[in-house]
């Protein structure tokens, strides 16, 4: 486990100085449209496929792991590019490149040519340009304020996310259930043109990485990021916990998904609704992560969301009807869940942030990214069969116990004794060096390699 080191209090609000940045208020600008956008599409999408196309369990399973396939398929090499790259151009193009999918979508559905096939392309080139945007967002950050500012920084930006969690699958649903799939995918592309206008106005200059004549290799890079996550506690701990939490949750949301509008007969506006309590939840859970491990300590504050938000979906499988007490009951499950997933959220990325080198942040994100939620698609695969051969409401139950192997994996490793403090940025990161073009490989000292984007001067 790195050494620690004394950190500003982080029980305060995000320093005014942060938001007198324009650089940093035009990448929350961004962000907040760009998860609105997302969120909006994710229950779009799976909500047209059951109520419009009267989509199986199996079907839903497969769209959902379509979705979820690039982030298997992408993470690693994405990492290993984004790194050489600057993240502005890399999350204005694929903003651009959701607005035009959907809006593609959208045309096709007025034509009457959005049927399942063209469904699953659509969601496969979503889901492939939102793991581009999401590993470039993630190094931006470390871009553009100070270390000692991450905490701060991540909890305004996943506040921004929590709008957009509260936002999205309330106008998703609401638009599917009132007007069609084409409006719903037409409001998504909107908000990533937004999102697309914001970010391109960031005027903070990011350097290139000086290009040498033989470039280092992608699979060598990928290797210096796999071999970086492997070799720190906290960084493998995180890895492992995602995975266990990311594929029982995939499973999990598949049959969630099955079981408000069929075993409880709610509309999709009532399951939009339900869904878009993890919103304010999530932003209590940002305002808390300013506070909570600064107080508690990070270790303690992980543990203890983990099992609180994981737990609270076994209350799920006990709802009957669609009174609204049911509904009042989801309303509580989903906001106890989203304050404790994004209070995780916010203190994962602080974690990770601070013990990773400024030029491995985009391969370090991308392989926890890749380990995680690379297991998501075999979890909505499995939540289908499931569902499909055991029933929903046996289905939901197992799939939610699933989810409390996360918290088990952190608390009993060591992560969860990290105390008040943030651990520290290792001293090293292994990198290719520009001798490569003479057969050999080396290693480079320093936060910022020559051959890695370097922070921005302030």
């Amino acid at each position: 486990m790195p050494s620690t080191s004394s950190v500003p209090d982080s029980g305060q609000s995000v320093p005014p100085s942060l938001w007198r940045d324009r650089d940093f208020r035009r990448l929350w600008v961004g962000q907040t449209a760009s998860q609105l956008g997302e969120h909006t599409t994710l229950i779009v999408l799976p909500l047209f496929a059951v109520l419009t196309l009267n989509a199986g369990a199996g079907e839903l399973g497969v769209l959902r792991a379509v979705g979820q396939a690039p982030i298997l398929l992408l993470s690693l090499s994405v990492g290993a590019w984004v790194d050489r790259w600057r993240t502005r151009t890399v999350m204005v193009l694929t903003d651009a490149g959701r607005t035009l999918t959907l809006g593609a979508a959208a045309a096709a559905g007025l034509l009457g040519w959005l049927g399942l096939p063209a469904l699953l392309v659509v969601t496969f080139a979503v889901g492939a340009l939102s793991v581009f945007f999401d590993v470039a967002y993630q190094a931006s950050l470390v871009r553009l304020v100070e270390r000692d500012q991450l905490l701060q920084g991540n909890s305004a930006l996943e506040g921004s996310r929590s709008a957009a969690q509260m936002g999205g699958p309330a106008l998703g649903g609401t638009l599917v259930s009132l007007v069609s799939a084409p409006v719903a995918a037409a409001s998504s592309a909107v908000f990533f043109a937004l999102s697309f206008l914001s970010i391109r106005r960031i005027r903070r200059t990011e350097p290139v990485p000086e290009r040498s004549e033989r470039p280092p290799r992608v699979w060598r890079r990928i290797h210096e990021g796999l071999r970086f996550v492997v070799s720190d506690t906290s960084l493998r701990t995180v890895g492992l916990a995602s995975a266990a939490f990311q594929f029982s949750f995939a499973a999990m949301m598949t049959v969630y998904l099955l079981f408000l509008p069929r075993e409880l007969h709610l509309s999709g506006t009532a399951v939009g609704l339900a869904l878009a309590a993890m919103g304010p939840g999530a932003l209590l859970g940002s305002m808390l992560a300013a506070r909570l491990p600064s107080r508690f300590g990070y270790g303690t504050v992980l543990v203890s969301a983990a099992a609180l938000g994981d737990g609270v979906f076994l209350c799920v499988p006990a709802l009957h009807g669609s009174s609204a007490v049911t509904v009042s009951a989801l309303l509580a499950i989903n906001l106890v869940f989203g304050a404790a997933g994004q209070l995780v959220n916010v203190t994962v990325m602080a974690v990770r942030q601070a013990v990773t080198p400024d030029g491995m942040q985009g391969r370090a994100a991308a392989t926890i990214t890749f380990v995680g939620m690379g297991m998501a698609p075999l979890g909505s695969l499995l939540g289908g069969l499931l569902a499909r051969g055991w029933g929903l409401r046996t289905s939901l139950l197992v799939t939610a116990a699933g989810m409390m192997a996360s918290p088990v994996v952190m608390a009993m490793s060591p992560l969860a004794r990290l105390g008040r403090a943030l651990p520290v940025v290792q001293d090293t990161a292994p990198t290719v060096a520009r001798s490569e073009a003479h057969g050999t490989a080396a290693r480079e000292t320093g936060a910022c390699p020559p051959d890695d984007v370097g922070t921005p001067s302030y």
